[in-house]
């Protein structure tokens, strides 16, 4: 009996440690999709705005420079990420008012950067209004 009992706690162990690996998994493959499509995004949106510097939209933290930089406030204001708490608000606001500038400059509703801060689906409506902004052709 006590051979059965540990072959079963072996094969359950085994699922569990399978079901928790496959889960980071898709975990990383999801984020990394994530981390592309806003990548790819931003690049379209930088290049359509003629922005000399558009592959920043593939570094972590210069891609925030490059937003705020389109949104014409000074790159610099990316080391608010150095100050906990006060600092991300601050940059979060920031970065809202930047898009809300680079919305209306690609001919979209500025309001449109306020989808980020609805809670639950926000993050959703805010990526596809970024592909919108990036991708739909200007009448």
């Amino acid at each position: 009996m006590a051979v059965e009992q540990t072959i079963l706690i072996a094969l359950v162990g085994g699922a569990i440690g399978t079901l928790i690996l496959a889960s980071i998994a898709f975990a990383l493959a999801f984020l990394l999709g994530l981390y592309i499509y806003f990548a790819i995004a931003w690049f379209t949106i930088a290049k359509k705005l003629k922005y000399k510097r558009s592959w920043l939209a593939w570094v972590p933290f210069a891609s925030t420079a490059m937003v705020l930089e389109l949104g014409k406030f000074n790159w610099a204001l990316v080391f608010l990420y150095l100050i906990p708490v006060l600092g991300w608000i601050a940059l979060l606001v920031l970065t809202i008012i930047a898009k809300w500038r680079i919305f209306e400059k690609r001919k979209y509703p500025g309001w449109l950067s306020l989808f980020i801060l609805i809670p639950k689906f926000g993050f959703i409506a805010h990526a596809a209004i970024i592909g919108l902004v990036a991708w739909k052709k200007n009448k």
